[in-house]
């Protein structure tokens, strides 16, 4: 019997997500028979760190998550049918590297920092690009006889049945082929195609939104008044390569904090955003109090106990959210400072579970238990600190938004505000259980996309995805420095006449300038897709966007993310088909897994999802020609 010839797989994507999936492959090998795999890899960046983690960046730029906090590698906590495959953590691997136990090529530049890594360090980029690349040549090296690895320094560009073609001119004949998407660059949209035209006519500068390490920002000219809109991460590598990537200094002070020495070649950074505040700093502490049960009130039990039809999210859910993490802030405030508190934590949490979210009756009870107003949780005001609220002048709102920073940096490093970080690991929860609430289907389609995609997903970053401290205490050195300006909450940018004009809800007055950055990633659009292949795939018909399906008037509305089944994250069509060999993994399919990476024992659904797609792959594999 003639031997069957190899099975190929094109992985379009080779950086994190789609290195996990090949680690899975690996790691389920024993469901192969007689046939052999070849999985090529297809990406112009480095396999294991791809585009977002490749070596050659600033190395300004890093993570903002701690190294204990970062895995490659599944754990028992994964509900998965494939085996456990155990690794280090980012900050294991530095330690096992630096002892001599792994071997490991590390670049020069980054071998001081990992020697000196620790738990509460951020990493750079470059050193996570070093821990992907060792990842990545373990999963080669582990990989058993009968799969075999090809590597494409190219992008692909088409897609023709079972035929991939590539930007070098090559093709991949592709049995089957996994498209391992990020986030989705996209062309402006339709407010940003005007801003576009009206920078073109006036000779202005416009940048739409997109991966900051990736954009050019040269044109920007040094002193220039550069308007700024979004105050998230995007704007911390922004603020970075604008001011000490164009030679500017921090300098340590001995009482703490930093002063900023300018080289004359940094704009001068106008910045807002909705809430008119950065996102929070990253905790620097651990729990003091006994261990959190978590899911409490908000899992698949309490979502199905939800009366009505159609849900609104801020109405239906956001109350069994919001009770989560008040379970989790005051456990741990309970169990963790019972010197804070005047009532015992069980008569507190028996009485909490009764209760619905933000009654009278809870009120009362919080009230009673915690008597300090400062150690009450307060989401409305956590949520939008600058809510009506005016100053007087730029230099008044200057003021207060230092001190608004300076206590954050303060709290997240106290270790007597440790509730706080209750209630983050309580978010956290909440946000995996999110894709079980949208399996179920009830949820109104404009509220799924609104509430849940739009506002939850931002506070969400907003509270648990902050940058590191240091950001912010440069923040306020820059600040201080005369090279970052604040523009408020409820931040408008108009055109008019030859300029772009920045005013807002808290903010006195304007600011002109001739330069408008938008400092943020674009959000998930099939329809706006910049790639030439997902182009391709949707004009054909053989990629489609999801439509969010409303419960009660079946109309349906469009979710920007690829229409994947989420069962095997097989590819929808247009029709909704699920194509046989075709499959979609990431942030930006309809599985919505999360885009950061995943943290050690939370069974984290893009394992989960790597798993199933390579056991359907083995399976295609394996099945009789």
């Amino acid at each position: 019997m003639a031997e069957r010839a190899p099975f190929t797989l094109a992985v379009v994507g080779a950086g994190p997500r789609g290195v996990g999936v090949l680690e899975r492959l690996g790691a389920n090998a024993g469901l192969l028979r007689d046939r052999r795999l070849e999985v090529h890899l297809i990406d112009p960046f480095p396999p294991g760190p791809g585009r977002v983690w490749r070596y050659d960046q600033s190395p300004l730029l890093r993570m903002n998550s701690m190294p204990e906090d970062v895995t490659m590698f599944t754990d028992e906590s994964v509900k998965m049918t494939g085996p456990v495959r155990a690794g280090p953590t980012l900050l294991e691997w530095a330690r096992k590297v630096r002892d001599g136990e792994l071997d490991a090529e590390v670049p020069p530049d980054v071998v001081a920092e990992l020697t000196a890594l620790d738990s509460f360090d951020f990493p750079t980029r470059r050193l996570q690009s070093a821990y992907l690349t060792w990842f990545y040549r373990q999963v080669l090296g582990d990989l058993p006889d009968g799969i075999d690895v090809v590597e494409h320094a190219a992008r692909a560009v088409g897609v023709d049945g079972r035929t991939v073609s590539l930007s070098d001119g090559t093709t991949v004949p592709a049995d089957a082929v996994v498209f391992t998407v990020g986030h989705l660059d996209a062309e402006p949209d339709e407010r940003e195609r005007e801003l576009v035209t009206f920078a073109a006519r006036h000779g202005l500068a416009y940048y739409p939104a997109g991966y900051t390490a990736d954009v050019d920002y040269s044109g920007i000219a040094p002193g220039e008044t550069v308007l700024v809109r979004g105050f998230g991460l995007a704007f911390v590598d922004l603020m970075l390569l604008l001011t000490e990537g164009r030679g500017g200094r921090f300098e340590d002070l001995p009482g703490g904090g930093l002063r900023y020495h300018p080289s004359g070649a940094e704009p001068v950074l106008h910045v807002g955003s909705r809430r008119g505040v950065p996102y929070h700093a990253k905790i620097g502490y651990r729990l003091r109090g006994k261990p959190l049960r978590l899911p409490r009130f908000f899992d698949a039990y309490a979502m199905d106990g939800l009366p009505g039809q159609a849900l609104d999210f801020r109405a239906d859910v956001w109350p069994l959210i919001a009770k989560e993490l008040a379970w989790g802030y005051y456990s741990e405030l309970f169990t963790g400072h019972p010197d804070r508190v005047n009532l015992d934590f069980v008569v507190f949490a028996d009485a909490f579970a009764d209760l619905p979210w933000d009654s009278p009756e809870m009120r009362d009870l919080v009230a009673r238990a915690v008597p300090a107003e400062a150690d009450r949780l307060d989401l409305d005001r956590l949520d939008r600190p600058l809510a009506g609220r005016e100053f007087g002048s730029a230099e008044e709102f200057g003021k207060e938004l230092r001190e608004y920073v300076e206590a954050d940096l303060a709290r997240r490093a106290d270790q007597a505000f440790s509730a706080d970080l209750g209630a983050f690991m309580a978010l956290l929860s909440v946000y995996g259980q999110l894709p079980v609430l949208v399996q179920k289907g009830r949820l109104a389609a404009s509220s799924q996309v609104s509430d849940m995609d739009g506002w939850f997903h931002g506070f969400f970053s907003y509270y648990a995805s902050g940058p590191p401290p240091r950001r912010l205490e440069e923040l306020l050195a820059l600040h201080q420095a005369g090279v970052v300006s604040f523009a408020g909450a409820d931040m408008r940018v108009t055109a008019e006449r030859d300029a772009f004009v920045a005013s807002g809800a808290s903010y006195p007055g304007e600011v002109s300038a001739r330069t408008l950055v938008e400092a943020r990633l674009p959000g998930p659009s099939v329809t706006r897709a910049a790639d030439g292949l997902l182009q391709q795939l949707r004009d054909t018909g053989e990629l489609a966007e999801e439509t969010v399906a409303d419960p009660v008037t079946g109309a349906l509305l469009p979710s920007g993310r690829i229409h994947t089944r989420v069962s095997d994250s097989r590819l929808l069509d247009g029709t909704g088909q699920p194509h046989p060999h075709r499959f979609a993994v990431g942030p930006h399919t309809s599985a919505r897994s999360a885009a950061a990476f995943t943290r050690p024992r939370t069974n984290a659904s893009s394992f989960r999802q790597n798993d199933a797609v390579a056991r359907e792959i083995l399976a295609l594999v394996s099945a009789p020609s």
